[in-house]
């Protein structure tokens, strides 16, 4: 059972355990494009959107973690962090002779050395920042390689190799794979750090704020002397980590070197215009799709990284125009009988506030619905209760899902919804838990997903936007979503 560090030239057959995950897809599209024939494992059925990008790579998943996945015997096995060891796919892949590493050293080992790697790092905002950051230098002529943590509109995939001098990567603090429990960005030789934000986040593998520094504090300790730290500085939990790095710090947030402002929002076509100063003067005033306030110092990183680099605002201007969003990020999945359905990645409960309050910018007075399922690990637990009941408060309506797979979270520790719900409804707002059976019972997810779709139809009204805020794929819910209200409007039409 030998750990590899590097690819070697004579593999061919890579297999993906954890295809599914966006990272893992994206380093499945990188390895296709160098020539390589890949195959993939996943825990359940692939949601869209990368089910679809998988497809037009050619790569049909394997559902499950099953022994037989490896019966090809491919030259190489890519472990993904979601795969534990007692999974009947690992156990046979411990027991083989076959060679495996994790996603973030064979990548690291492949993709980025050489090249100026710019490593996207924080609590909240790294896939806005890694997307706009790579567009901004592809529409600056200088075909960057990237890896996001989700699709990007101009490039239709998660991840490509590049042709030009850098790489832009989203740095994940969660650990890399269970033989290899430290932080991902660890393995990804960073030219130029951008930290956004620091929050406790991951109660699975992290004890509390102070350890999740600790992380952080890795990363800024491999930055080289000749580097550069672009650092959130009004954030006391990112200036704590940011000034021990021995390097260039470039401070962004408001009233430091790097500010910015909002000038105005069409609420049409839901663009912002924002100004970017440096030292306090101008340095460049741009449009962009990407609204709200924590978008808007997302963008300043990017600039002020940017910069560093040699763009002129003249470029960065350009691509900021021409930048097309981020998919599961404030995306637009339909517009049907007048409703806008939005599909958004935010589980966090700093996130799903920002989140909103973007879209009640991005949209103005109308009737705003979040529809919410608590699925990561860290949100299927109560350590983020209360802040969760605090962070709808830009929505008119919330839906909150019950959340699964509680078994290996003890019974004292389980997040629970209905409490939530209670205490939203106690702040006036509507709320509900929906997506049980009329027995109370607990569907399977897809099942689920379709009980909440068909009571949100039953009340919803033209004009409304209904954002759905999940970490994976809510069993199908947009779907099911659009279909049944474009159905109630055939229904209508036809009476």
């Amino acid at each position: 059972m030998p750990l590899v560090n590097t690819l070697p030239e004579d593999i061919e057959t890579v297999h993906i355990m954890g295809i599914g995950g966006t990272a893992m897809g994206a380093l499945a599209g990188m390895l296709v494009d160098a020539g390589h024939t890949v195959t993939g494992s996943d825990g359940g059925r692939v949601y869209p959107p990368m089910s679809h990008y998988l497809a037009s790579l050619g790569i049909e998943p394997k559902e499950g973690f099953h022994a037989e996945n490896l019966d090809h015997r491919p030259d190489l096995v890519v472990v993904g962090n979601v795969v534990r060891r007692d999974y009947d796919e690992a156990r046979a892949l411990l027991a083989s002779d076959l060679p495996y590493a994790s996603f973030p050293s064979m990548l690291g080992a492949r993709f980025l050395e050489g090249t100026r790697n710019i490593v996207v790092a924080g609590t909240h905002g790294k896939t806005t920042t890694t997307s706009i950051a790579a567009w901004l230098l592809q529409a600056a002529g200088r075909e960057p390689g990237f890896l996001i943590g989700g699709v990007v509109a101009n490039f239709d995939r998660t991840a490509r190799a590049g042709a030009g001098d850098f790489f832009v990567i989203e740095g994940d603090e969660y650990d890399t794979a269970f033989f290899d429990k430290g932080p991902k960005f660890l393995h990804y030789r960073p030219t130029t750090a951008i930290l956004t934000s620091i929050e406790f986040d991951h109660a699975d593998i992290y004890r509390d704020l102070a350890h999740c520094q600790e992380s952080f504090r890795k990363l800024m300790g491999i930055l080289p002397e000749d580097g550069c730290v672009v650092a959130r500085w009004d954030h006391d939990t990112v200036a704590e980590v940011a000034r021990e790095a021995g390097c260039e710090l470039r401070r962004y947030g408001p009233g430091q070197d790097w500010d910015g402002r909002i000038d105005s929002v069409d609420t049409q076509a839901g663009t912002m215009t924002f100004t970017v100063l440096h030292e306090g003067s101008v340095f460049g005033t741009f449009t962009t799709i990407l609204v709200g306030e924590h978008n808007l110092y997302n963008q300043v990183a990017a600039v002020a990284a940017l910069d560093k680099e040699g763009l002129t605002a003249e470029e960065l201007a350009e691509g900021f125009r021409s930048f097309a969003g981020i998919r599961r990020r404030q995306q637009v999945w339909a517009e049907v009988d007048e409703v806008t359905i939005i599909d958004d990645f935010a589980h966090h409960p700093t996130a799903v506030k920002l989140t909103l309050e973007a879209l009640r910018l991005r949209f103005g007075d109308r009737r705003l619905w979040a529809i919410f399922e608590p699925r990561s690990n860290s949100s299927r637990r109560n350590i983020f209760q209360d802040a969760y009941a605090e962070s709808f408060g830009a929505a008119d309506l919330v839906v909150i899902a019950p959340p699964r797979n509680l078994d290996r979270i003890p019974e004292a520790e389980r997040f629970d919804a209905d409490a939530v719900v209670d205490r939203i409804r106690d702040g006036g707002k509507q709320a509900w838990v929906w997506g049980r059976g009329l027995d109370g019972s607990l569907p399977d997810a897809a099942d689920g997903a379709d009980l909440i779709a068909a009571q949100v139809t039953a009340n919803v009204l033209p004009g409304d936007v209904v954002a759905v805020l999940s970490n994976g794929g809510f069993g199908g819910i947009h779907g099911q979503l659009e279909e049944r209200i474009a159905a109630r409007a055939a229904a209508h039409r036809g009476a």
